[in-house]
């Protein structure tokens, strides 16, 4: 359509006529309310950032078993790569706190584990009864999975043997 005609349509209908791809051969334009456009795309942009900003959280004892902790860092790791921060909380009970050095190890096993993905944004922190730190995720170029690499590995072991039988 030639340039003139749309204006003069859009004109007719009380509307504008704004570009959407100027990349595009011939350019793409649509006849809409110049006003509504600009907040439908500003409430687009507020959404794809507020996307990637949520905070999980995932929460360890200080006895956890191995099975249970590769768990809950994979679950990190999932976390991580859809870009969000995670939250690492561990819970002392009753005489676990005279042992708060195990809490700690534990914390920093954690840290060292996620160093691929994420960057620590707060140290691990006593406050009352638990140990806090906060993981940030690291640019997507640079984030390396570590954990859950090793059960896609062991599901395709699994499928040739399957489709023997």
């Amino acid at each position: 359509m030639k340039l003139s005609d749309a204006l003069k349509r859009a004109q007719s209908m009380d509307l504008d006529l704004v570009e959407v791809a100027p990349t595009a051969n011939p350019p793409v334009c649509k006849i809409v309310d110049f006003g509504k456009f600009r907040y439908d795309i500003s409430k687009q942009v507020k959404d794809r950032r507020s996307a990637g900003t949520k905070l999980k959280e995932i929460k360890f004892r200080v006895n956890i078993d191995e099975h249970d902790y590769l768990t809950k860092i994979r679950h990190g790791e999932e976390f991580l790569d859809k870009g969000n921060k995670v939250r690492v909380q561990l819970q002392f009970r009753g005489r676990e706190m005279a042992h708060q050095e195990f809490g700690m190890q534990l914390m920093h096993k954690v840290r060292d584990d996620l160093a691929t993905m994420a960057q620590v944004e707060m140290e691990p922190k006593i406050t009352g009864r638990n140990i806090t730190m906060t993981l940030s995720p690291l640019p997507a170029n640079k984030r390396r999975r570590r954990f859950a690499l090793e059960t896609a590995e062991a599901e395709e072991n699994k499928q040739p043997a399957e489709s023997e039988g």
